[in-house]
């Protein structure tokens, strides 16, 4: 039987996808997503999957996690929204000789049978989807009794979660959409899990974003992260210098480089749950 949801029928979730599509489908996130490549490889080794299992990457975006299962020998199916995600990952895979199963799909819609697999992952992804409750629900109705769901998402206090608040202070988000962080504390994850999920690990690292300089991150950001550029051309020229001033001075509160380069650390949550 699947996981029951309370249904939030205030909120127009398709508009605000559609909105969301249209953001992360714009620029180049494979471009960013790549740097984050270490996260994939660190939640595969602690998720600790046998080879052969049957793992579903939800919102894998350029496919960090999809291709570190698949290098463990795991029977990968990558899903996304953005079907340009998937083919960038889709290139990736086809350059390492890695067999994956691409299928374009909503985080909080899956076309899977309950119980479908063995492990569900997602790296900085399925936390982006708007209806929280609802994409939970289906990340504990597709995987199997006894199997693991296993994700990295950025922590409410961390550089990322900070700049999420940043940015909203420019351009609000839409109305009933809450902050993606939510799913970066333990609590709210064993609240929304809770019912038929044990968390067998919580571990708070630190992911280490490298460029030449402030200014260099905001533009590459500006150019090939979506959500960023599209807050950007909704400001005018003066919204844009502040926004532009708040994210400069946020990138000096969380450098912590020795050098001439920056070194911005940003916690995440890598979290294990168990499904019973």
């Amino acid at each position: 039987m699947g996981t029951q949801v309370m249904i939030d029928t205030a909120t127009d979730y398709t508009a605000i996808k559609a909105k969301q599509n249209v953001a992360w489908g714009s620029g180049d996130y494979s471009k960013v997503g790549v740097t984050l490549q270490i996260t994939g490889e660190e939640l595969a080794e602690t998720m600790d999957m046998d080879a052969d299992a049957t793992v579903l990457d939800v919102a894998a975006g350029n496919g960090n996690a999809t291709l570190a299962f698949a290098r463990r020998f795991c029977n990968v199916t990558s899903t996304d929204y953005v079907p340009e995600l998937l083919d960038a990952s889709g290139a990736r895979a086809k350059a390492e000789g890695l067999f994956v199963n691409y299928k374009v799909a909503d985080a909080e819609n899956l076309p899977f049978e309950d119980q479908s697999f063995d492990a569900v992952a997602s790296t900085f992804g399925v936390m982006f989807a708007p209806n929280q409750q609802q994409s939970a629900a289906e990340l504990q109705r597709v995987v199997k009794m006894g199997g693991k769901i296993g994700m990295a998402n950025w922590t409410p206090d961390s550089f990322i979660g900070q700049l999420f608040k940043t940015i909203g202070h420019h351009v609000p988000p839409p109305a009933g959409v809450k902050s993606p962080a939510l799913w970066g504390s333990r609590d709210w994850l064993a609240q929304t899990f809770g019912t038929s999920c044990e968390v067998s690990s919580f571990q708070c690292k630190n992911f280490l974003f490298r460029y030449r300089s402030a200014a260099h991150f905001i533009d590459y950001f500006r150019m090939f992260y979506g959500p960023m550029q599209k807050a950007f051309e909704a400001l005018d020229s003066e919204g844009q210098t502040a926004l532009r001033a708040d994210i400069v001075a946020l990138i000096d509160k969380f450098d912590i480089s020795t050098g001439d380069a920056l070194c911005v650390s940003s916690e995440y949550a890598e979290v294990v749950l168990e499904r019973h």
